[in-house]
């Protein structure tokens, strides 16, 4: 037997990991986060009905999309056909409506990018689902109209995903950026994504995150990435380009954002020359409270999944 093959039985071994009851791998060093997920997959595979394919945001793994802010145990996601569902703690079957289109992603099944955010869409907050649905437009792995004719349908998940893909767009490159740009979309701040920025002679500066629609204010997500030292020193030369330009930069972290966000709405407030409308922080705080950046839809969700695999914990929920 190959050393990397998964082991279905009872295994007491110490260089052996458990990956669910009765099924186990041969530990390894030096792997990466999404190798040990594709070794685990695998695994999983030996307890699930030859149809199975893989979903919700384990296929969105699969599919290098970006993700929300995801708890540190997340559940294997499948879907199968018929009724035979296994259930057992780390894994949760829906079922499939019709014959799967699978394609294979890294040796493994994988549904349709439709299929795969809408089973999402019944349990994550529309800031999430518009993160997952950003990456996947962007990456070319959502074609608009088959999501448009599965939002046509009445099927679980379909109001939600439809309301977050009204918001969503392929023209952001993080999930800093989503977050940021719903931020403005929430403020009701008219900007464009990813622009490109040129100077009096037309030559091209740089490209901003955000620019705000009718002005030279260029907006941008500064996450840990931007303040290493190669990308810090990146960022200083391409600001430095902006010289003698009207353009002006403000950058935002995903704290100001989560944390400060009437600090934010203030500060952009001021610079339009507006008055401040309590109402437009509340609708932030709503939709942050509901997604996985906060500890209340954090909560929620994790409650759902628990319940689903015949686990249940009702601590924090109403």
């Amino acid at each position: 037997m190959d050393d990397d093959e998964p082991i279905r039985g009872q295994v007491r071994l110490s260089d052996h990991r458990r990956v669910s009851h009765g099924l186990f791998l041969r530990s390894r060093d030096g792997l990466s986060d999404d190798e040990e997920l594709h070794r685990d997959l695998r695994a999983w595979r030996l307890v699930l009905p030859p149809d199975a394919v893989f979903t919700h945001v384990t296929a969105a793994r699969l599919l290098g999309w970006r993700l929300p802010h995801l708890p540190d145990q997340v559940p294997v996601f499948a879907a199968v056909q018929g009724e035979h569902r296994p259930r057992r703690p780390g894994l949760i079957c829906s079922r499939l409506v019709r014959t799967s289109e699978a394609h294979v992603v890294h040796g493994l099944p994988v549904d349709t990018a439709p299929e795969v955010l809408l089973r999402a869409a019944r349990d994550l907050g529309t800031l999430d689902l518009v993160i997952m649905l950003d990456s996947a437009l962007e990456l070319g792995h959502l074609v608009p109209a088959d999501l448009e004719a599965l939002l046509e349908s009445k099927r679980p998940g379909v109001a939600p995903l439809r309301a977050a893909y009204g918001l969503a767009t392929p023209r952001c490159e993080s999930a800093g950026e989503t977050v940021l740009r719903l931020f403005h979309c929430v403020m009701e701040i008219a900007v464009e994504p990813q622009v490109v920025l040129r100077d009096a002679a037309g030559r091209r500066i740089g490209r901003a995150d955000l620019l705000v629609s009718g002005t030279w204010d260029v907006h941008e997500y500064d996450g840990a990435g931007h303040r290493d030292g190669t990308q810090h020193r990146i960022d200083l030369r391409r600001e430095r380009g902006w010289a003698g330009t009207p353009y002006t930069r403000r950058g935002f972290t995903l704290d100001d954002l989560l944390q400060h966000p009437g600090v934010v709405m203030h500060e952009l407030d001021r610079a339009l020359d507006r008055p401040h409308q309590v109402r437009r922080l509340r609708a932030w705080r709503r939709l942050v409270d509901n997604s996985l950046y906060r500890e209340p839809g954090r909560a929620r969700v994790l409650n759902r999944w628990r319940r689903q695999m015949g686990v249940v914990d009702w601590a924090g929920t109403a």
